[in-house]
């Protein structure tokens, strides 16, 4: 075989992905042993009937061609009343590109904002294609710890190391990607945080990525979006998706907020890499952005109730540690006190009861001696298999 770049060879870091207990609980699904997966973020309820008709009808009617690479007018309308609606800022279709999902979105914020050796900041923990996305794009990750004893909240002068470790090795900080509400650990930048971060980012001349595909699923506090922020609107680039606020993982479609003339180097990007969304999803996603409050509070609902029922069942136990959790749909707990990583114990809670939940290490070096559990199952199971993890836990210290 002829050689590789090294730019695809090296996407992982030469390490493993973080997806290894997850590929392990799917194998053994697959050889007929029953597990309950808490692992990835995919709902438990499908997309709504409502939705998947719009989309149906949209096909029927000839929407299955080509459509626009930068986005329907329609829905990029539909994206930019909504922006406006929730943070204040006004923003018009020349502010937004339609996007096969939050994760090319990412692809293509880092393409736009970082030249091959540039540094892309990030805050540990992260979501677990972070790192792999920037590489993908020729940047460096340039981490910026955080602490669980600060519910994982970046500290500026944490930032402020990370910006001068990467010029000290010779690269130039090009970008920071914040996410809040946060995977992995349900967290919420406050305004205070967020403040501190935009300071950050403008001091340092830098990008800031926002990655705000949970925005609706706070259950505690508010979200605010940097771009809604004195004097940002011009250096924010916002991450939306449907995936998680309409149960429309498997549709890909979301998109990029941001100033006119990146917005139309982006689309200069789609056009030589995803060219455009389906015409008849992009439909589905417009139906689904209308189709009012209620239907995303429906879609959120689950999530709610197992926060609450979770609390409960870890304030009936002082082993294992809950990282407060804000908003999304995951729980970061601390196991520590059992003596175990998170790896080891993932790899022997899915052994021994055939529950899978994701180590803290596959989102980074700060959440080691942490598991993230995805509150994606009934209820019911979802109660019984968080007892079972903490009798695990009391059973191995």
């Amino acid at each position: 075989m002829a050689r590789l770049s090294t730019r695809i060879t090296t996407i992982n870091g030469g390490g493993d992905d973080g997806w290894g207990v997850f590929l392990k609980a799917r194998r053994m699904i697959a050889q007929g042993t029953p597990v309950t997966e808490l692992t990835i973020g995919e709902h438990d309820i499908r997309t709504d009937p409502s939705i998947l008709a719009a989309m149906d009808s949209a096909a029927r009617a000839g929407h299955t061609g080509y459509a626009m690479v930068p986005g329907t007018d329609r829905l990029r309308d539909t994206v930019a009343k909504r922006v406006t609606a929730r943070t204040g800022v006004p923003t018009t279709r020349d502010n937004v590109i339609i996007t096969p999902g939050g994760q090319a979105a990412l692809f293509a914020t880092h393409h736009a904002t970082n030249d091959a050796g540039d540094t892309a900041l990030m805050i540990d923990p992260y979501y677990a294609t972070y790192p792999g996305t920037i590489r993908a794009v020729g940047a460096r990750p340039g981490i910026i710890p955080t602490r669980s004893r600060d519910a994982f909240a970046p500290q500026r002068a944490e930032i402020d190391r990370a910006v001068e470790t990467s010029r000290a090795a010779g690269s130039t900080p090009r970008s920071l990607l914040v996410n809040s509400p946060n995977n992995p650990t349900g967290a919420i930048y406050g305004a205070d945080t967020m403040q501190a971060i935009a300071r950050a980012a403008c001091d340092h001349d830098l990008w800031l990525i926002s990655d705000e595909v949970y925005d609706t699923q706070v259950w505690e506090g508010d979200h605010i979006s940097p771009r809604q922020l004195p004097g940002m609107a011009d250096r924010v680039l916002v991450i939306g998706s449907m995936s998680k606020s309409h149960a429309m993982t498997g549709s890909r479609v979301g998109w990029i907020v941001g100033p006119e003339q990146g917005i139309a180097h982006l689309i200069d990007l789609a056009t030589n890499t995803t060219y455009g969304v389906p015409g008849y999803i992009q439909a589905a996603a417009d139906f689904a952005l209308n189709a009012g409050q209620q239907l995303e509070d429906d879609i959120g609902a689950p999530f709610r109730r197992r926060r609450a029922i979770a609390q409960k069942v870890l304030g009936a136990q002082q082993l294992v540690g809950s990282i407060p959790s804000q908003g999304a749909m995951y729980l970061m707990l601390d196991i520590r006190r059992t003596g175990l990583s998170g790896e080891a114990f993932a790899n022997r809670l899915l052994d021994t009861h055939h529950i899978a939940v994701m180590p803290g290490e596959s989102f980074g070096a700060s959440a080691a001696g942490h598991i993230r559990v995805a509150m994606t199952v009934e209820d019911t199971a979802f109660e019984r298999a968080l007892g079972t993890l903490c009798e695990f836990a009391a059973s191995v210290a």
